[in-house]
């Protein structure tokens, strides 16, 4: 750039979408994104069609009241400890903007959500990423030992994107404890309702326990309203204050807030094609894993390969099988996972990756 800017962001790199599906004379799959395969419930689209559309040409509320109420229902908890934003990364990106600046430090896993580098070094903080462990997990012990003075902010990512681990009860509990007061836990639980794990930590209990929790959820997954951009974060009102100050004006449109209420009123259908998608996620898995590939355990709706140095060896059969993954240069490939038929040409592709060699 030849005019005068922030030098530091040169530095960082450009989110990326997943990549559409590849081009082919027969049916291709995207699966690079995380995306719920199933089309919006005929209800939401109904009360998109009734409500919101005839009034585009208004701002939204901007606090997105009716939204915030029924949640606050939902979740037994005040109007005032929720505030919106585009998707729950716009939540996070609000709760650090608050937080943290420069020479503050946010502490988060890695490899983890590619959007929080992004997120933390606009706010001009440092991000002090610390390792998984060798199995995808959050290396608690690692992450209090990170913790210092100029800590603002800590982000849990359950499940973890892209290992799609879950992080237990007692490994959250052993972070809080360890953890001042006056520095805030983000718990990012883009993808809580598809985490079956017994032990996991559930952040909405930790909330009512410690002072410092913060809780980032979203419609985009379960709820399969990516494109309309909408989520939202839980914290004690001091918190939800400051973010809203810092929040994009009038960035939950009309349109997305209507949905979110028909899509809270559908929950019952809606959660049912959650559990296909679970289904379907231990029908690979189970394949998969009966073919010899170690897999972690995968709590969301995707799971994660660790290919290594064959990463883009991997990638190019899939393509060539017609699907377009999430891939990680070097590390390994995550599969959202999609409609059946997709599934299934991920079990045939891995099948021969096994037979020229690539299993891993």
């Amino acid at each position: 750039m030849a005019f005068k800017h922030r030098t530091d962001i040169d530095l960082l790199p450009s989110y990326k979408q997943g990549k559409p599906a590849p081009k082919s004379n027969r049916h291709t799959y995207k699966i690079s994104s995380n995306e719920n395969p199933f089309e919006p419930l005929a209800s939401v689209k109904a009360a998109i069609v009734d409500d919101a559309l005839s009034h585009i040409n208004r701002y939204p509320d901007m606090r997105g009241w009716g939204v915030v109420e029924r949640l606050a229902k939902e979740t037994g908890v005040a109007p005032e400890n929720i505030c919106l934003g585009c998707g729950s990364t716009e939540v996070i990106t609000q709760l650090v903007q608050l937080l943290a600046g420069t020479g503050d430090e946010v502490v988060y896993p890695w490899r983890s959500f590619e959007a929080y580098p992004i997120i933390v070094a606009t706010a001009g903080a440092r991000s002090v990423q610390v390792p998984l462990t060798s199995d995808g997990h959050h290396d608690i012990e690692a992450m209090i030992a990170a913790i210092t003075e100029r800590t603002r902010l800590i982000i849990v990512n359950n499940p973890n994107n892209p290992t799609a681990v879950p992080v237990s009860d007692a490994d959250a509990r052993t972070l809080l404890d360890a953890v001042p007061d006056d520095v805030i836990v983000l718990f990012d639980e883009a993808y809580f309702q598809f985490n079956t794990d017994p032990n996991t930590a559930v952040a909405m209990e930790l909330f009512q326990e410690y002072p410092n929790v913060v809780v980032a959820q979203t419609f985009s997954k379960a709820y399969g309203l990516a494109g309309l951009r909408i989520g939202y974060a839980v914290a004690p009102e001091d918190v939800i204050d400051g973010m809203r100050k810092v929040a994009l004006p009038f960035g939950v449109s009309r349109v997305a807030q209507t949905a979110a209420l028909a899509s809270l009123d559908a929950y019952d259908e809606l959660n049912d094609r959650v559990q296909v998608i679970i289904s379907e996620r231990e029908r690979v898995l189970r394949a998969l894993r009966s073919q010899g590939w170690t897999i972690p355990d995968a709590e969301a709706n995707f799971f994660w390969i660790q290919f290594g140095e064959k990463t883009e060896e991997a990638k190019q059969y899939f393509i060539k099988a017609g699907l377009s993954t999430r891939v990680f240069a070097g590390e390994g490939i995550r599969f959202t996972v999609g409609e059946a038929a997709a599934n299934d040409l991920v079990i045939q592709t891995c099948s021969k990756l096994k037979t020229v060699g690539l299993l891993v």
